[in-house]
């Protein structure tokens, strides 16, 4: 306790003034840190194909995050599902003329793949796999990092049916000097310009070659959403997910590291080595992200829910990591002085969340935050506040937090 600064009383005060209820442990809330109700804020917009709940950051390109209480399946529903994109999806893309081009350097026998031919040529598999965006989580970076500013709703675990990217690279064949694939999709340019692609990334050839890495067609027993790819489109757990290329037309086997659109400068990179907050890094001293941190999300009760005294709260959510499973989960209401084991089910296969569950009850009445941490079989855990701080705001996995008011 003694290596920790906490808020003064009169500042608890005045957060007590704010909310309309004295903050309980509110001595043991770190400096630095707000009430979560204070700054809550949730916004209601509609998408083709979204729900009208998801938070919508932009338009051009469309970029809508999923609000937590949204995400208490156990499966993440399609049109519950985020969106990430970087420029305007293909207008009235036909499954019945898809086709999927494999070439490069290191490619032996460049081929092109109907959806159908894909559907009939190899094994079809559906696995549960949790993607994120790289920048969740982005909007509590300080100094502020460019960017879409998520809180954190970029991320959904979904079932996927399709084909292994692995089989369909053995078809064609793969040179010995075969490092690394990209991706090329149908969706355009923001400008309008042809020649330019919107994103464009990959990942190494061992990440393309494992057991999970799909081509997949379908979400969730349905079609993809347009938004979210329709009608093909990779999909890698564990990493950003802007590897996971949507409206998928080319796979290129490289003999070295893509060289795509978003693959060099500071895109989906963070830094070699840590850096103090607000440090420019010159970009050969940045590395690509290749791991998503262990993270949770309480998904159940909303954030601002009010109880009564010593009534038994069920508290649920989702925990995941880029590692084999998740072997624990703990919750704090005393802002992370002492944590509680929560009850945990197994994973489906990798990459795919995890739900966890517990019940709280509350002594005294007043302004109260459930904190939620995550510690993988690697042994890795999720810090309480936010991790170190890199130019664009990625991999922030510090704890979840919800306001809860009891009288």
């Amino acid at each position: 306790m003694n290596r920790r600064k906490f808020c003064s009383k009169t500042l608890i005060a005045g957060f007590s003034s704010i909310l309309g209820a004295p903050v309980v442990y509110g001595e043991y809330l770190p400096f630095g840190l707000k009430p979560i109700a204070i700054s809550d804020k949730i916004d209601f917009y509609t998408l083709p194909g979204k729900h009208p709940g998801l938070t919508v950051l932009n338009d051009r390109p469309v970029n809508a995050e999923t609000p937590a209480h949204l995400l208490d399946d156990r499966l993440t529903p399609n049109e519950l599902f985020f969106v990430r994109n970087n420029g305007l999806p293909p207008k009235n893309p036909s499954a019945a003329n898809w086709s999927l081009k494999i070439e490069g350097e290191s490619c032996q026998s460049p081929q092109s793949f109907s959806l159908s031919t894909l559907k009939k040529s190899f094994d079809v598999v559906s696995l549960d796999i949790t993607l994120e965006c790289g920048g969740n989580g982005r909007s509590e970076f300080y100094p502020p990092a460019k960017g879409n500013q998520w809180t954190t709703g970029a991320v959904g675990c979904a079932r996927w049916t399709g084909v292994r990217l692995k089989d369909v690279l053995t078809k064609v064949g793969l040179k010995k000097d075969a490092v690394y694939i990209g991706y090329y999709g149908a969706d355009t340019h923001l400008s309008g310009d042809s020649s330019k692609d919107p994103i464009s990334r990959g990942v190494p050839i061992e990440k393309a070659l494992d057991e999970n890495s799909l081509i997949a067609w379908s979400m969730n027993g349905e079609d993809l959403p347009l938004l979210n790819g329709y009608p093909l489109r990779l999909i890698f757990g564990g990493y950003p997910a802007s590897s996971s290329g949507k409206w998928l037309e080319k796979i290129v086997i490289r003999n070295k590291v893509h060289d795509g659109t978003k693959m060099g400068g500071s895109s989906y990179r963070i830094p070699c080595d840590p850096v103090a907050p607000g440090t420019k890094v010159k970009d050969e001293d940045m590395c690509i992200i290749e791991k998503m941190p262990v993270k949770s999300l309480i998904s159940f009760p909303r954030s601002g829910a009010m109880i009564k005294t010593n009534k038994q709260l069920p508290v649920r959510g989702k925990a995941w990591t880029s590692a084999g499973r998740i072997t624990k989960v703990e919750i704090s209401k005393d802002f992370g002085m002492h944590w509680f084991e929560c009850s945990l089910t197994d994973s489906t296969n990798q990459f795919a969340w995890q739900s966890f569950e517990t019940q709280l009850s509350f002594e005294e009445p007043g302004y109260y935050e459930i904190w939620a941490k995550a510690t993988d079989e690697d042994g890795e855990t999720q810090p309480m506040l936010l991790p170190g701080w890199n130019p664009k705001g990625y991999l922030n996995n510090a704890c979840h937090r919800i306001a809860i008011k009891v009288s």
